[in-house]
């Protein structure tokens, strides 16, 4: 293969790779927009840095891996429930992990940051990153929704869900 051959194939997997992210972006359904000093006023700095600049939290730093209750665990931006506590299981990464989630509660984009693609997600409604998704995890799906805890608030069975913010 020639410089040549190589730079158009090398163009067209990257071409392919915008056009599926656009593709997997374009799934998100009732978007919630505000500005970055409307979500930097109801969020902690750190909380903001991650749903809104896809930082990632250390691992074990969560006080959500411990979270063994029924429940639900919501958006720490827009409270759209995006988990069952049903979901949850320990995947022994440091991050909160689940098998699966809500229906319509994200949306995925591909992420080339660590040099190999990576499904990332983020929530469906405002756009916060949530996290990334791997393919092993347990039955019966056999993935793993890695989750920032930061991204994430938890409502026990017995409380009522908060109002979606507007």
């Amino acid at each position: 293969m020639n410089r040549r051959q190589l730079l158009q194939k090398l163009s067209f997997l990257l071409a392919a790779g915008t056009a599926l992210q656009l593709h997997n972006s374009s799934l998100a359904v009732n978007v919630l927009k505000k500005t970055k000093s409307d979500w930097m006023k109801l969020l902690s700095k750190n909380s903001y840095a991650i749903l809104f600049e896809e930082a990632t939290e250390r691992p074990f730093s969560s006080p959500l891996i411990d979270e063994k209750r029924a429940g639900t665990f919501i958006c720490a931006a827009c409270y759209l429930p995006l988990f069952k506590s049903a979901y949850k299981y320990d995947s022994g990464t440091g991050w909160q992990s689940f098998f699966d989630v809500l229906k319509d509660a994200v949306a995925t984009k591909n992420d080339y940051k660590m040099l190999f693609p990576r499904t990332e997600y983020h929530c469906a409604r405002c756009g916060g990153h949530q996290g990334h998704i791997f393919d092993d995890g347990p039955k019966p799906t056999g993935l793993r929704y890695c989750n920032n805890g930061l991204a994430l608030q938890f409502v026990a069975a017995d409380e009522k869900l908060p109002e979606l913010r507007s």
